[in-house]
Protein backbone atom coordinates (compact mmCIF):
# COMPACT_ATOMS: atom_id res chain seq x y z
CA UNK A 1 0.00 0.00 0.00
CA UNK A 2 1.19 3.35 -1.16
CA UNK A 3 1.34 5.70 2.40
CA UNK A 4 1.78 8.77 0.28
CA UNK A 5 -1.62 9.19 0.04
CA UNK A 6 -2.39 9.16 3.66
CA UNK A 7 -1.29 12.47 4.82
CA UNK A 8 -1.84 15.04 2.06
CA UNK A 9 -0.64 17.87 4.72
CA UNK A 10 2.81 16.55 4.66
CA UNK A 11 4.99 19.40 3.64
CA UNK A 12 8.20 19.23 1.25
CA UNK A 13 9.57 21.01 3.97
CA UNK A 14 8.99 18.10 6.44
CA UNK A 15 9.73 15.34 4.04
CA UNK A 16 13.39 16.93 3.65
CA UNK A 17 13.51 17.72 6.88
CA UNK A 18 13.09 13.94 7.41
CA UNK A 19 15.53 12.98 5.04
CA UNK A 20 19.40 13.66 5.37
CA UNK A 21 19.69 15.26 2.23
CA UNK A 22 18.05 18.20 3.63
CA UNK A 23 17.38 21.95 2.70
CA UNK A 24 20.87 22.47 1.90
CA UNK A 25 21.39 20.01 -1.09
CA UNK A 26 18.26 21.83 -2.29
CA UNK A 27 20.10 25.01 -2.08
CA UNK A 28 22.41 23.95 -4.42
CA UNK A 29 21.87 24.98 -7.85
CA UNK A 30 24.45 23.10 -9.76
CA UNK A 31 21.69 21.26 -12.33
CA UNK A 32 22.20 19.64 -15.72
CA UNK A 33 19.42 18.54 -17.89
CA UNK A 34 17.07 16.12 -16.25
CA UNK A 35 18.32 12.55 -17.00
CA UNK A 36 14.48 11.42 -17.72
CA UNK A 37 14.71 9.39 -14.51
CA UNK A 38 10.99 8.18 -14.29
CA UNK A 39 10.64 6.87 -17.89
CA UNK A 40 10.43 9.05 -21.29
CA UNK A 41 9.56 12.05 -19.80
CA UNK A 42 10.47 14.26 -23.17
CA UNK A 43 8.07 17.77 -23.21
CA UNK A 44 8.41 21.45 -23.35
CA UNK A 45 8.61 21.15 -19.74
CA UNK A 46 10.90 18.38 -19.20
CA UNK A 47 13.53 18.37 -22.51
CA UNK A 48 15.24 15.06 -22.95
CA UNK A 49 18.74 14.68 -21.73
CA UNK A 50 20.99 15.73 -25.01
CA UNK A 51 18.54 17.52 -27.33
CA UNK A 52 16.51 19.88 -24.55
CA UNK A 53 13.32 21.05 -25.68
CA UNK A 54 13.82 21.89 -28.99
CA UNK A 55 15.28 18.23 -29.49
CA UNK A 56 17.95 18.87 -32.40
CA UNK A 57 18.43 22.75 -33.08
CA UNK A 58 16.24 24.39 -35.65
CA UNK A 59 19.06 24.02 -38.26
CA UNK A 60 23.12 22.84 -38.29
CA UNK A 61 25.07 25.11 -35.66
CA UNK A 62 27.70 27.27 -36.36
CA UNK A 63 28.85 27.08 -32.21
CA UNK A 64 29.31 24.59 -30.26
CA UNK A 65 29.63 26.48 -27.39
CA UNK A 66 29.89 30.16 -26.05
CA UNK A 67 32.60 31.59 -23.63
CA UNK A 68 30.65 35.21 -22.88
CA UNK A 69 33.41 37.84 -21.13
CA UNK A 70 30.75 40.11 -19.79
CA UNK A 71 32.54 43.47 -18.39
CA UNK A 72 30.38 44.96 -16.15
CA UNK A 73 30.05 48.86 -15.63
CA UNK A 74 30.44 49.45 -19.27
CA UNK A 75 33.89 50.05 -20.48
CA UNK A 76 34.75 53.45 -22.95
CA UNK A 77 34.76 52.82 -26.19
CA UNK A 78 36.18 55.91 -26.73
CA UNK A 79 39.22 55.02 -24.91
CA UNK A 80 39.54 51.29 -26.36
CA UNK A 81 37.92 50.86 -29.80
CA UNK A 82 36.12 53.58 -31.04
CA UNK A 83 39.04 56.35 -32.28
CA UNK A 84 37.56 59.92 -32.48
CA UNK A 85 40.49 62.84 -32.99
CA UNK A 86 37.80 65.09 -33.65
CA UNK A 87 37.73 65.13 -29.84
CA UNK A 88 41.03 65.54 -29.29
CA UNK A 89 40.75 68.76 -31.63
CA UNK A 90 37.44 69.98 -29.57
CA UNK A 91 39.04 69.46 -25.90
CA UNK A 92 36.81 71.15 -23.88
CA UNK A 93 34.43 72.70 -25.87
CA UNK A 94 30.46 72.00 -24.86
CA UNK A 95 28.98 69.54 -26.67
CA UNK A 96 26.91 70.78 -29.32
CA UNK A 97 23.24 70.83 -29.30
CA UNK A 98 22.80 69.53 -32.66
CA UNK A 99 25.11 66.22 -31.75
CA UNK A 100 23.47 65.72 -28.25
CA UNK A 101 19.39 65.91 -29.98
CA UNK A 102 17.12 64.87 -27.25
CA UNK A 103 19.32 62.32 -26.28
CA UNK A 104 18.17 62.26 -22.08
CA UNK A 105 21.29 62.41 -19.68
CA UNK A 106 21.64 60.74 -16.42
CA UNK A 107 20.91 62.21 -13.29
CA UNK A 108 24.44 62.82 -12.69
CA UNK A 109 25.43 64.83 -15.36
CA UNK A 110 21.87 66.54 -16.25
CA UNK A 111 22.90 69.19 -13.77
CA UNK A 112 26.48 70.20 -15.12
CA UNK A 113 26.42 73.73 -16.61
CA UNK A 114 28.58 72.18 -19.88
CA UNK A 115 29.15 69.07 -21.58
CA UNK A 116 32.56 69.57 -22.19
CA UNK A 117 33.94 67.10 -24.81
CA UNK A 118 37.13 64.78 -23.70
CA UNK A 119 39.28 63.47 -25.89
CA UNK A 120 41.50 60.19 -25.05
CA UNK A 121 44.96 60.36 -23.20
CA UNK A 122 45.28 57.30 -24.87
CA UNK A 123 47.24 56.47 -28.21
CA UNK A 124 45.44 54.55 -31.24
CA UNK A 125 46.99 52.62 -33.97
CA UNK A 126 46.09 50.67 -36.94
CA UNK A 127 46.18 46.81 -36.05
CA UNK A 128 46.59 43.77 -38.16
CA UNK A 129 45.64 43.50 -42.25
CA UNK A 130 42.09 44.46 -40.88
CA UNK A 131 43.61 47.56 -40.09
CA UNK A 132 41.41 48.00 -37.08
CA UNK A 133 41.61 50.60 -34.54
CA UNK A 134 43.05 49.92 -30.94
CA UNK A 135 44.30 52.13 -28.19
CA UNK A 136 47.65 51.10 -26.27
CA UNK A 137 45.66 50.43 -23.30
CA UNK A 138 45.12 46.58 -24.56
CA UNK A 139 48.54 45.47 -26.42
CA UNK A 140 47.76 41.99 -26.80
CA UNK A 141 44.45 42.00 -27.64
CA UNK A 142 45.73 44.42 -30.85
CA UNK A 143 47.94 41.82 -32.02
CA UNK A 144 44.96 39.15 -32.75
CA UNK A 145 42.70 41.87 -33.83
CA UNK A 146 42.61 40.03 -37.44
CA UNK A 147 40.92 37.07 -35.41
CA UNK A 148 38.15 39.58 -34.23
CA UNK A 149 34.64 41.09 -35.38
CA UNK A 150 34.13 44.77 -33.81
CA UNK A 151 30.10 45.71 -33.49
CA UNK A 152 30.60 49.46 -32.99
CA UNK A 153 27.48 50.24 -33.32
CA UNK A 154 25.19 48.62 -30.43
CA UNK A 155 22.87 50.49 -28.98
CA UNK A 156 20.01 49.62 -25.88
CA UNK A 157 17.59 51.92 -23.54
CA UNK A 158 18.76 51.30 -21.00
CA UNK A 159 20.68 54.48 -19.34
CA UNK A 160 21.45 52.53 -16.09
CA UNK A 161 23.33 49.45 -15.21
CA UNK A 162 21.11 47.32 -13.47
CA UNK A 163 18.22 47.65 -16.29
CA UNK A 164 21.04 47.92 -18.76
CA UNK A 165 22.64 44.20 -18.00
CA UNK A 166 19.67 42.82 -17.03
CA UNK A 167 18.31 43.82 -20.53
CA UNK A 168 21.73 42.63 -22.41
CA UNK A 169 21.63 39.33 -20.11
CA UNK A 170 17.46 38.31 -20.30
CA UNK A 171 15.78 40.09 -23.09
CA UNK A 172 14.35 42.52 -20.79
CA UNK A 173 14.80 45.54 -18.32
CA UNK A 174 12.85 44.59 -15.19
CA UNK A 175 14.11 41.23 -13.42
CA UNK A 176 12.41 37.83 -13.76
CA UNK A 177 12.78 36.60 -16.81
CA UNK A 178 15.74 33.61 -17.81
CA UNK A 179 18.94 34.99 -18.97
CA UNK A 180 20.52 33.62 -22.26
CA UNK A 181 22.66 30.81 -20.39
CA UNK A 182 19.40 29.06 -19.52
CA UNK A 183 17.57 29.80 -22.84
CA UNK A 184 20.62 27.92 -24.49
CA UNK A 185 20.25 25.32 -21.63
CA UNK A 186 16.82 24.79 -21.94
CA UNK A 187 17.00 24.48 -25.58
CA UNK A 188 20.05 22.63 -26.70
CA UNK A 189 20.51 20.66 -23.22
CA UNK A 190 23.82 18.76 -22.43
CA UNK A 191 26.69 17.28 -24.41
CA UNK A 192 28.32 15.97 -21.02
CA UNK A 193 26.12 15.11 -18.61
CA UNK A 194 28.90 15.57 -15.16
CA UNK A 195 28.51 19.03 -15.33
CA UNK A 196 26.22 21.91 -16.11
CA UNK A 197 24.75 23.27 -19.27
CA UNK A 198 25.59 26.68 -17.97
CA UNK A 199 28.55 27.83 -15.91
CA UNK A 200 28.86 31.48 -13.86
CA UNK A 201 32.86 32.07 -13.30
CA UNK A 202 32.95 35.88 -11.14
CA UNK A 203 36.34 37.83 -11.05
CA UNK A 204 37.05 37.74 -7.00
CA UNK A 205 37.93 40.66 -5.07
CA UNK A 206 36.78 43.21 -7.58
CA UNK A 207 34.07 46.08 -6.80
CA UNK A 208 31.58 48.40 -8.73
CA UNK A 209 27.74 47.97 -9.77
CA UNK A 210 26.51 44.76 -7.89
CA UNK A 211 25.85 41.61 -9.90
CA UNK A 212 22.90 39.61 -8.56
CA UNK A 213 22.38 36.48 -8.76
CA UNK A 214 19.50 36.63 -11.23
CA UNK A 215 21.27 37.68 -13.94
CA UNK A 216 22.27 33.83 -14.82
CA UNK A 217 19.36 33.10 -13.60
CA UNK A 218 16.42 30.97 -14.68
CA UNK A 219 13.35 32.86 -14.65
CA UNK A 220 10.27 31.29 -15.25
CA UNK A 221 12.05 28.24 -17.29
CA UNK A 222 12.54 24.89 -15.05
CA UNK A 223 14.83 25.65 -12.27
CA UNK A 224 17.56 23.00 -13.80
CA UNK A 225 18.07 25.29 -16.35
CA UNK A 226 19.46 28.12 -14.42
CA UNK A 227 23.45 29.41 -14.44
CA UNK A 228 26.14 27.65 -11.79
CA UNK A 229 28.55 29.50 -10.18
CA UNK A 230 31.69 28.27 -9.29
CA UNK A 231 33.99 29.59 -7.04
CA UNK A 232 37.86 29.73 -6.00
CA UNK A 233 38.54 28.11 -2.94
CA UNK A 234 37.84 24.81 -1.13
CA UNK A 235 34.29 25.06 -1.92
CA UNK A 236 33.70 25.72 -5.56
CA UNK A 237 30.55 24.96 -5.69
CA UNK A 238 28.26 26.27 -2.40
CA UNK A 239 26.55 22.72 -0.64
CA UNK A 240 28.18 20.12 -3.00
CA UNK A 241 30.12 18.41 -0.48
CA UNK A 242 29.19 15.55 1.74
CA UNK A 243 28.78 16.65 5.50
CA UNK A 244 30.64 14.92 7.83
CA UNK A 245 30.01 11.02 8.29
CA UNK A 246 28.05 10.60 4.75
CA UNK A 247 30.11 8.74 2.57
CA UNK A 248 29.47 8.35 -1.06
CA UNK A 249 28.23 4.77 -0.86
CA UNK A 250 26.07 6.23 1.75
CA UNK A 251 24.56 9.31 -0.36
CA UNK A 252 24.44 7.21 -3.41
CA UNK A 253 21.70 4.61 -1.18
CA UNK A 254 20.18 8.25 0.14
CA UNK A 255 19.43 9.05 -3.40
CA UNK A 256 18.52 5.55 -4.72
CA UNK A 257 15.57 5.79 -1.91
CA UNK A 258 14.57 9.19 -2.69
CA UNK A 259 13.79 9.31 -6.10
CA UNK A 260 11.64 5.89 -5.16
CA UNK A 261 9.72 8.67 -3.12
CA UNK A 262 9.66 11.28 -5.54
CA UNK A 263 8.40 9.00 -8.08
CA UNK A 264 5.65 8.20 -6.17
CA UNK A 265 5.33 12.23 -5.55
CA UNK A 266 5.32 13.05 -9.12
CA UNK A 267 2.98 9.82 -10.36
CA UNK A 268 0.59 11.57 -7.77
CA UNK A 269 0.86 15.36 -8.12
CA UNK A 270 3.14 15.51 -11.91
CA UNK A 271 4.64 18.50 -10.95
CA UNK A 272 7.47 18.85 -13.05
CA UNK A 273 9.59 20.83 -10.57
CA UNK A 274 9.75 17.36 -9.23
CA UNK A 275 11.96 16.24 -11.72
CA UNK A 276 14.11 18.86 -11.80
CA UNK A 277 14.77 18.59 -8.00
CA UNK A 278 15.75 15.29 -8.63
CA UNK A 279 18.25 16.07 -11.28
CA UNK A 280 19.45 18.60 -9.19
CA UNK A 281 20.19 15.75 -6.48
CA UNK A 282 21.51 13.19 -9.49
CA UNK A 283 24.01 16.29 -10.90
CA UNK A 284 25.09 17.04 -7.55
CA UNK A 285 26.00 13.58 -6.74
CA UNK A 286 28.06 13.31 -10.31
CA UNK A 287 29.48 16.76 -9.93
CA UNK A 288 31.38 15.83 -6.55
CA UNK A 289 34.08 13.98 -8.17
CA UNK A 290 33.43 16.15 -11.51
CA UNK A 291 34.24 19.73 -10.24
CA UNK A 292 37.29 19.28 -8.41
CA UNK A 293 38.89 17.82 -11.49
CA UNK A 294 38.09 20.91 -13.41
CA UNK A 295 39.14 23.43 -10.80
CA UNK A 296 42.47 21.96 -10.18
CA UNK A 297 44.88 23.31 -12.64
CA UNK A 298 47.90 22.24 -11.47
CA UNK A 299 48.45 20.15 -14.68
CA UNK A 300 48.65 23.22 -17.08
CA UNK A 301 51.94 23.53 -18.08
CA UNK A 302 54.05 26.65 -17.02
CA UNK A 303 54.01 27.93 -20.69
CA UNK A 304 50.04 28.32 -20.74
CA UNK A 305 50.75 30.48 -17.36
CA UNK A 306 52.82 32.33 -19.08
CA UNK A 307 50.71 32.99 -22.11
CA UNK A 308 47.53 33.74 -20.07
CA UNK A 309 49.70 36.26 -17.29
CA UNK A 310 51.20 36.17 -14.02
CA UNK A 311 47.38 36.39 -12.53
CA UNK A 312 46.71 33.02 -13.60
CA UNK A 313 48.27 30.91 -10.91
CA UNK A 314 45.84 32.97 -8.60
CA UNK A 315 42.63 31.68 -8.62
CA UNK A 316 39.89 33.52 -8.63
CA UNK A 317 41.42 36.50 -11.14
CA UNK A 318 39.92 37.15 -14.23
CA UNK A 319 43.01 35.34 -15.99
CA UNK A 320 42.67 32.34 -13.71
CA UNK A 321 38.72 32.21 -14.51
CA UNK A 322 39.85 32.34 -18.50
CA UNK A 323 41.09 28.95 -17.75
CA UNK A 324 38.72 27.71 -16.04
CA UNK A 325 36.74 28.31 -18.98
CA UNK A 326 38.88 27.03 -21.55
CA UNK A 327 38.77 24.04 -19.19
CA UNK A 328 35.16 24.02 -19.09
CA UNK A 329 34.90 24.46 -23.22
CA UNK A 330 36.84 21.50 -23.66
CA UNK A 331 34.59 19.41 -21.28
CA UNK A 332 31.37 20.84 -23.53
CA UNK A 333 29.90 22.87 -20.88
CA UNK A 334 27.75 24.60 -23.18
CA UNK A 335 27.73 28.48 -22.00
CA UNK A 336 30.25 29.89 -19.81
CA UNK A 337 30.18 33.44 -18.49
CA UNK A 338 32.81 35.13 -16.99
CA UNK A 339 31.45 38.56 -15.20
CA UNK A 340 34.88 41.19 -14.49
CA UNK A 341 33.34 44.11 -12.43
CA UNK A 342 34.74 47.73 -11.74
CA UNK A 343 34.76 48.85 -15.53
CA UNK A 344 32.02 51.88 -14.11
CA UNK A 345 34.43 55.42 -14.57
CA UNK A 346 32.51 58.27 -13.58
CA UNK A 347 35.73 59.60 -12.28
CA UNK A 348 39.42 59.33 -12.55
CA UNK A 349 38.87 57.23 -15.98
CA UNK A 350 43.04 57.62 -16.92
CA UNK A 351 43.87 55.88 -14.14
CA UNK A 352 41.01 53.24 -13.73
CA UNK A 353 40.68 52.17 -16.90
CA UNK A 354 44.80 51.12 -16.60
CA UNK A 355 44.10 48.51 -14.29
CA UNK A 356 41.17 47.28 -16.22
CA UNK A 357 42.83 46.50 -18.87
CA UNK A 358 45.73 45.24 -17.47
CA UNK A 359 43.59 42.59 -15.12
CA UNK A 360 41.43 41.86 -18.86
CA UNK A 361 43.68 42.41 -21.96
CA UNK A 362 46.44 39.34 -21.94
CA UNK A 363 44.00 36.44 -20.83
CA UNK A 364 41.62 37.60 -22.98
CA UNK A 365 43.94 37.45 -26.35
CA UNK A 366 45.63 34.25 -24.62
CA UNK A 367 42.43 32.77 -24.23
CA UNK A 368 40.80 33.15 -27.93
CA UNK A 369 44.78 31.97 -28.87
CA UNK A 370 44.75 29.18 -26.76
CA UNK A 371 41.25 28.11 -28.05
CA UNK A 372 42.92 28.19 -31.60
CA UNK A 373 45.64 26.23 -31.08
CA UNK A 374 43.67 23.26 -29.62
CA UNK A 375 41.08 23.76 -32.94
CA UNK A 376 38.48 24.57 -30.85
CA UNK A 377 38.26 28.12 -31.93
CA UNK A 378 36.39 26.68 -35.01
CA UNK A 379 33.06 26.04 -33.30
CA UNK A 380 33.57 27.92 -30.29
CA UNK A 381 32.01 31.77 -29.79
CA UNK A 382 33.90 34.40 -27.45
CA UNK A 383 32.10 37.31 -26.46
CA UNK A 384 33.49 40.63 -24.75
CA UNK A 385 31.70 43.47 -23.87
CA UNK A 386 29.56 45.00 -21.00
CA UNK A 387 26.06 46.67 -20.85
CA UNK A 388 26.44 50.57 -22.53
CA UNK A 389 28.78 53.20 -23.92
CA UNK A 390 30.33 56.19 -21.94
CA UNK A 391 29.76 59.52 -23.10
CA UNK A 392 32.23 61.68 -24.94
CA UNK A 393 32.00 64.48 -22.47
CA UNK A 394 33.54 64.63 -19.43
CA UNK A 395 31.76 64.06 -16.09
CA UNK A 396 32.73 66.54 -13.46
CA UNK A 397 35.89 68.38 -13.72
CA UNK A 398 37.88 68.07 -16.81
CA UNK A 399 42.11 68.39 -16.54
CA UNK A 400 44.38 67.26 -19.36
CA UNK A 401 45.31 64.34 -18.13
CA UNK A 402 41.94 63.36 -15.55
CA UNK A 403 38.51 63.37 -16.74
CA UNK A 404 35.28 60.89 -16.15
CA UNK A 405 32.78 59.48 -18.68
CA UNK A 406 28.79 59.19 -17.76
CA UNK A 407 26.37 56.61 -19.14
CA UNK A 408 25.58 56.49 -22.89
CA UNK A 409 23.14 54.01 -24.45
CA UNK A 410 22.80 55.59 -27.67
CA UNK A 411 26.51 53.73 -28.71
CA UNK A 412 29.39 51.41 -27.58
CA UNK A 413 31.32 48.57 -28.81
CA UNK A 414 31.91 44.75 -28.52
CA UNK A 415 33.67 42.26 -30.22
CA UNK A 416 33.62 38.47 -30.92
CA UNK A 417 35.87 35.57 -32.11
CA UNK A 418 35.40 32.34 -33.27
CA UNK A 419 32.86 30.00 -34.65
CA UNK A 420 30.65 31.34 -37.30
CA UNK A 421 31.97 34.93 -37.09
CA UNK A 422 33.81 36.61 -39.70
CA UNK A 423 37.27 37.66 -38.90
CA UNK A 424 38.99 41.30 -39.20
CA UNK A 425 35.49 42.69 -40.17
CA UNK A 426 34.09 45.79 -38.38
CA UNK A 427 30.21 46.30 -38.21
CA UNK A 428 28.93 49.93 -37.60
CA UNK A 429 29.69 53.18 -36.75
CA UNK A 430 29.67 56.16 -35.11
CA UNK A 431 29.54 60.32 -35.90
CA UNK A 432 32.94 61.91 -35.94
CA UNK A 433 31.64 62.82 -31.76
CA UNK A 434 31.31 59.16 -31.38
CA UNK A 435 27.97 60.13 -29.71
CA UNK A 436 25.66 59.04 -32.36
CA UNK A 437 25.39 55.38 -34.38
CA UNK A 438 25.95 56.37 -38.64
CA UNK A 439 25.91 53.20 -40.02
CA UNK A 440 24.44 49.74 -39.30
CA UNK A 441 23.06 50.06 -35.38
CA UNK A 442 23.02 46.85 -34.13
CA UNK A 443 20.01 46.80 -30.75
CA UNK A 444 20.51 44.46 -27.74
CA UNK A 445 18.12 42.53 -29.40
CA UNK A 446 19.62 41.79 -32.60
CA UNK A 447 22.87 40.84 -30.72
CA UNK A 448 20.54 38.37 -28.74
CA UNK A 449 18.71 37.24 -32.00
CA UNK A 450 22.19 36.64 -33.67
CA UNK A 451 23.55 34.86 -30.41
CA UNK A 452 20.82 32.03 -30.48
CA UNK A 453 21.36 31.76 -34.96
CA UNK A 454 24.59 31.12 -34.37
CA UNK A 455 23.94 28.30 -31.67
CA UNK A 456 21.07 27.07 -34.54
CA UNK A 457 18.06 28.21 -32.81
CA UNK A 458 15.58 30.43 -34.23
CA UNK A 459 15.04 32.95 -31.91
CA UNK A 460 11.12 33.33 -32.30
CA UNK A 461 10.68 30.05 -32.37
CA UNK A 462 12.16 29.09 -29.17
CA UNK A 463 9.31 29.82 -26.52
CA UNK A 464 8.28 29.33 -23.12
CA UNK A 465 4.47 29.34 -22.02
CA UNK A 466 3.70 31.59 -18.77
CA UNK A 467 0.98 33.01 -16.78
CA UNK A 468 -1.08 32.58 -20.21
CA UNK A 469 1.96 34.20 -22.59
CA UNK A 470 4.36 31.96 -24.74
CA UNK A 471 8.04 34.45 -23.89
CA UNK A 472 11.37 34.37 -25.37
CA UNK A 473 14.49 35.84 -25.41
CA UNK A 474 14.25 38.42 -27.59
CA UNK A 475 10.73 39.33 -26.57
CA UNK A 476 8.81 40.34 -30.05
CA UNK A 477 12.33 42.26 -31.33
CA UNK A 478 15.32 41.38 -32.93
CA UNK A 479 16.74 40.64 -36.03
CA UNK A 480 19.76 38.19 -36.90
CA UNK A 481 23.02 40.29 -37.98
CA UNK A 482 23.76 39.20 -41.22
CA UNK A 483 26.60 40.76 -42.06
CA UNK A 484 28.69 38.98 -39.19
CA UNK A 485 28.39 35.97 -40.36
CA UNK A 486 30.89 33.60 -41.89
Amino acid sequence: MCTHHENKNYSRRDFLTKTSLGMGALSLASMLDPMNLFGNQTSLTSPSLNGGALGTPHFPPKVKRVIYLFQSGAPSQLDLFDYKPLLNKMQGQDLPKSIQGEQRLTGMSSGQATLPLAGTIFNFKQHGDSGAWMSDLMPHTSKIVDELCFIKSMYTEAINHDPAITFLQTGSQLPGRPSIGSWVSYGLGTDNKNLPEFVVLVTKDKYGQPLYSRLWGNGFLPSQHQGVQFRAGKAPVLYLNNPPGITEKSRREQLDQLQKLEQMNHQDIGDPEILARMSQYEMAFRMQTSVPEIMDTKDEPDYIYDMYGEDSRKPGTFAANCILARRLAERDVKFIQLYHQGWDQHGNLPNAIKVQCKDTDQATAALIKDLKQRGMLEDTLVIWGGEFGRTNYSQGKLTPDNFGRDHHPKCFTIFMAGAGIKKGFTLGATDDFGYNVTERPVHVHDFQATLMHLLGIDHEKLTFKFQGRRFRLTDVHGHVVKEILA
